[in-house]
């Protein structure tokens, strides 16, 4: 399920990055001044310029993990409240990730641990981000069931 974009501004894009019922995910950093120091977040992260939330998420994407996913690969997408209080409107998007994607993962700076995590494992983790583990389970239940198998 896609909800196309309309042009109106959003502060950031999340990604549900899924392969063979796991997700990708990182352990953000332990710096008190961030938010949700040192809990399990998903990729993504805060707009620049013009960009649509899908070439938000995508690149950060590539910024956060090295990898360079077509846009092809989306198949959810919906506009959700924010995470951040720099705006009203945030995204989160699923796609598909292969095993190549995976092998080619190069990880950035910004947290550690990048890890696929099942997603039962991430649904229950007591250390993920709540808000992202609700976003995951909206996606989960209104998407065909081969499409996160």
């Amino acid at each position: 399920m896609i909800t196309a974009w309309d042009g109106a501004p959003f502060a950031g894009a999340k990604l549900a990055c899924l392969l063979d019922g796991h997700i990708l995910t990182y352990r953000r950093d332990a710096k008190p001044t961030i938010p949700w120091p040192g809990l399990i977040d998903l990729p993504g992260g805060g707009r620049e310029g013009a960009e649509s939330p899908a070439a938000c998420g995508l690149r950060e994407l590539h910024e956060e993990f090295g990898l360079l996913v077509p846009e092809s690969r989306i198949w959810w997408a919906r506009p959700l409240p924010s995470l951040h209080p720099q705006g009203a409107t945030g995204w989160f998007l699923a796609l598909t990730l292969t095993a190549a994607d995976v092998a080619a993962i190069r990880f950035g700076n910004e947290g550690h641990s990048p890890q696929l995590l099942g997603i039962p494992a991430f649904l229950a983790a007591p250390d993920a981000i709540p808000a992202l583990q609700g976003r995951l389970k909206l996606v989960l239940d209104t998407a065909s069931i081969h499409a996160v198998s």
